[in-house]
């Protein structure tokens, strides 16, 4: 055989080879053949090592230390903390919530493969596998609800099963309402600017706008309101020129809550069933009516990118104020500030100067607790932190860091549940017997 016969049946083989194995790819792929699962497994392990443990950025470790440290033990507010986050499994990184005990022990999870669990819809802005569970709510009986950010929201039971899905995406937060329904921020569908309607818009085309959302405990809407609407029906649309962003995400919610019955009579202002909303691109919180739209309180400033206002009592309000200016921090650190709406008073309950450089830029939770303390949601660090009244930490949970870098925590909420309780739930880890000894 000459070389360029040679030549050519070399060739001619490692096309032949080639064709073989795009051909037995596309079978792998389209019926599951070997080695589909692997090549996903490591594709999964991959995408999670360079994206540092989050959907969208990549957070450095901040703290040189990990796990649950008790601070000022006998000055902690009792009960177990629901940590929700990124965790990585045998079978590559999962988004749900860990459920530990002081001592960081796990004692129960909820962990989600999110392909499996949203389909996505129309109305999503992102895709399931690039994105993470912000909003979260741990029920009593051990269901969770969840969203996956700009996807939509899912109740899982303590076996981690789907009982429903509902693809609105949905993002951001979780509150209990009446009639054991949830409050949620959801998206529509983009809109083109400069409508009759929305005439004061920014021009940006097209635009997300926010809905709210009022879904049942069997997963339907029961009630879909547009922000926008709100804004326009109380003068209040001229907060849409604070909006400097590119992206045509003008309102971006971030936390609707409900005003709850039993401490309605602490704000002579509001009604039981008004709704407490933040919308951080314009720096605006507001509480309104559902039924009548009428915008009662609403306030802009001195907070920067906010999150997470609270109804805590009192007649007060608290918020997380990022303090983020240009994407930067300012110096002072993320806090947390209180507003007294019927007496229009202002008071500063955390300032994160004073604490190992607690700062978050984006998200970031917080939750006024029984006794007094304040537990921290610091997202960009992968840390929660319990702080008494007078802002000193006496406890701490800092997550596990892979390759120098720190998943982010979402939400961290302290629970009043008893290991007796959580033994109780299907599918539980904890055993009753060591339970009753506790």
């Amino acid at each position: 055989m000459n070389s360029s016969s040679l030549s050519f049946a070399k060739a001619w083989f490692a096309l032949s080879v080639l064709a073989l194995a795009f051909g037995y790819g596309f079978a792998s792929h389209a019926w599951g053949l070997f080695p589909k699962t692997l090549v996903e497994q490591a594709w999964r392990q991959a995408y999670w090592r360079v994206s540092g443990g989050t959907g969208a950025d990549s957070h450095m470790e901040v703290y040189d230390k990990e796990g649950a440290k008790v601070l000022g033990s006998g000055k902690i507010q009792p009960g177990m903390t629901a940590i929700t986050s990124w965790w990585e499994t045998p079978n590559g990184p999962r988004v749900g919530i860990k459920l530990v005990d002081r001592e960081g022990k796990v004692l129960h999870k909820w962990l989600a493969d999110r392909e499996e669990v949203f389909e996505g819809s129309l109305l999503q802005r992102r895709n399931p596998t690039g994105t993470d569970i912000q909003g979260s709510l741990l029920l009593p009986d051990g269901d969770v609800v969840v969203n996956l950010e700009y996807v939509g929201m899912a109740r899982l039971n303590s076996c981690g099963k789907v009982e429903w899905t509902l693809t609105e995406g949905n993002h951001h937060s979780v509150a209990l309402g009446e009639n054991g329904s949830f409050w949620v921020p959801g998206v529509s569908q983009k809109l083109r600017t400069g409508t009759e309607r929305y005439p004061d818009l920014p021009g940006l085309e097209p635009i997300w706008l926010d809905r709210i959302l009022n879904v049942s405990a069997e997963g339907k809407v029961l009630r879909d309101i547009k922000v926008v609407d709100v804004l326009y029906e109380n003068d209040l649309e001229h907060f849409f020129f604070r909006y400097n962003q590119t992206e045509g995400d003008v309102t971006h919610i971030n936390d609707v809550e409900p005003l709850s019955p039993s401490m309605a009579e602490e704000y002579p202002l509001f009604e039981a069933g008004d709704l407490l909303v933040s919308l951080r691109h314009i720096n605006l919180v507001f509480v309104f009516d559902p039924e009548t739209m009428e915008v009662k309180w609403h306030a802009s400033d001195p907070f920067i990118y906010q999150h997470d206002p609270d109804f805590i009592g009192g007649g007060w309000v608290g918020i997380f104020d990022n303090n983020r200016v240009r994407g930067k921090a300012t110096g002072e650190g993320s806090r947390i500030i209180a507003f007294q709406p019927h007496t229009d008073s202002t008071k500063v309950l955390f300032q994160g100067k004073h604490l190992d450089r607690f700062y978050t830029g984006h998200r970031g939770k917080w939750q006024m607790l029984e006794n007094g303390n304040m537990l921290l949601t610091e997202e960009e660090a992968g840390r929660a932190v319990e702080v008494s009244s007078d802002g000193k930490p006496v406890w701490e949970w800092i997550h596990e860091s892979y390759d120098s870098k720190v998943p982010s925590v979402t939400k961290a909420t302290r629970h009043d549940v008893t290991r007796e309780e959580i033994a109780s739930w299907p599918c539980s880890s904890v055993d009753s017997i060591s339970a009753s000894a506790q």
